[in-house]
């Protein structure tokens, strides 16, 4: 049996609707939430019905399950993803991404890396020397500075020197490029 988390990848955040699609993988279930309802707490575990049909009545029970606003956001949601898919702006999205943050990664050598899937991407900071140690510091430079020129950002990583881009899905193309030049400008400013 295979299960797959898309909580987080689902719903276009790596220029497809799932990031399984990506990879030719039909899941037997998978687990959804997050930008299923644009914001509002929900969740779902859907599957085939061989799989889904053996558990006991209340066994796939959830804390945010079946509320009514949630459902009607998720169908909202759900209805403009379809959209983006077939008009192409998902995939339009999840190839600009990854292509800006390596052309910002191939400038600097403080970053130490360029990885991730679609929009959901990230920059790895570090000290700019030969061993590429990570740098918190760098990360937490470019952070602030990122908020004083009015985009908000957030570190990740076991070392906190990575920073995440994780923009809505929604955003227009001049809002895009905007927020890259202004992490872009405060990458190149590192010395």
């Amino acid at each position: 049996m295979l299960i797959i988390d898309e909580v987080q990848t689902g719903f276009g955040r790596t220029g497809k609707m799932f990031a399984s699609d990506g990879y030719g993988v039909e899941p037997d279930i998978i687990c959804l939430a997050k930008s299923m309802s644009g914001g509002l707490p929900l969740s779902a575990i859907t599957g085939r019905a061989e799989m889904m049909d053996k558990v006991h009545a209340g066994g796939l029970g959830g804390t945010f399950g079946g509320n009514p606003v949630a459902c009607r956001a998720a169908l909202a949601a759900i209805a403009v993803l379809e959209e983006m898919e077939q008009n192409g702006k998902m995939a339009e999205l999840g190839e600009a991404i990854p292509e800006r943050l390596h052309a910002i990664a191939e400038r600097s050598p403080f970053v130490k890396e360029a990885r991730g899937l679609g929009a959901m991407y990230s920059l790895e900071i570090c000290d700019g020397l030969a061993e590429a140690a990570p740098s918190k510091e760098r990360a937490e430079e470019v952070l602030h500075n990122c908020l004083a020129d009015g985009l908000i950002m957030i570190l990740a990583g076991t070392g906190g020197n990575v920073i995440r881009t994780l923009m809505p899905l929604t955003i227009s193309d001049g809002e895009l490029e905007e927020g890259m030049s202004i992490l872009e400008k405060n990458i190149l400013a590192l010395s």
